[in-house]
């Protein structure tokens, strides 16, 4: 039996890129691995509802959202919908390449972990330089959530996580923001006992781009990785 994986991909004004990235997300199914595709249209102001509905094919589930309510609130409604042993997080835009899929699949196949996240900081193939403040703010993020959990992870804010579905409510996810990511990590972390890192190469895009984290994110993240520690 194949094991089955829901990939969740928010999405927000990113028609630009969208049919590419599901395309590219279609090509890592395989024999061993079948992929539950879920979209999740966050009140886009384009025309990603136009390209979805004539591009049916490539998504499994796809949720229309009639206002932007923000990236957790999106997943929210995608984790509620899955129905995949494992959940992984794909971003609409092309920073993050599905051909990566590989390495987690490897990984589930060999050690049936509760978690595997991909770091931009294992000797990827290639990494885009980054924005300095960014990249400080990763590894304080990173210091402060390996400290708190007794953890030795090196990018936990990487879109790629994937986790074993099961570890995670959606019911009881409290964020909606970009914190949420944290939260997610946290509680998989607390409740598991399995995790991994793999390489993973990274292509990120600049402001102007349309790259939405700011600085202004990281003290509502710290917050959240101290308050779930607490709990």
């Amino acid at each position: 039996m194949p094991y089955n994986i829901s990939v969740v991909i928010p999405c927000y004004n990113e028609s630009a890129t969208l049919i590419e990235i599901l395309e590219r997300v279609n090509k890592q199914n395989n024999i061993d691995f079948n992929l539950e595709v879920i979209l999740v249209n966050d009140g886009s102001t384009d025309n990603t509802h136009e390209l979805i509905s004539s591009n049916k094919q490539l998504v499994d589930k796809y949720i229309k959202l009639e206002k932007n309510s923000g990236k957790g609130a999106a997943v929210k409604k995608a984790l509620s919908v899955a129905s995949g042993e494992y959940i992984i997080f794909q971003d609409a835009d092309l920073e993050y390449n599905p051909y990566e899929y590989s390495k987690f699949f490897n990984i589930i196949k060999s050690y049936s972990p509760d978690l595997v996240m991909g770091s931009r900081f294992l000797g990827s193939d290639f990494t885009k330089v980054m924005y300095f403040w960014n990249k400080v703010g990763n590894k304080l993020i990173t210091l402060t959530f390996n400290i708190l959990f007794n953890t030795t992870f090196t990018d936990t804010y990487s879109c790629y996580l994937l986790y074993r579905k099961e570890l995670v409510n959606p019911l009881d996810l409290k964020t909606n923001g970009w914190q949420q990511h944290a939260e997610i990590l946290a509680t998989v972390v607390k409740k598991g006992s399995n995790f991994y890192e793999v390489p993973i190469s990274y292509n990120g895009r600049t402001f102007e781009e349309g790259k939405k984290i700011r600085a202004r994110h990281f003290l509502t993240v710290i917050f959240t990785i101290f308050k779930k520690r607490l709990l």
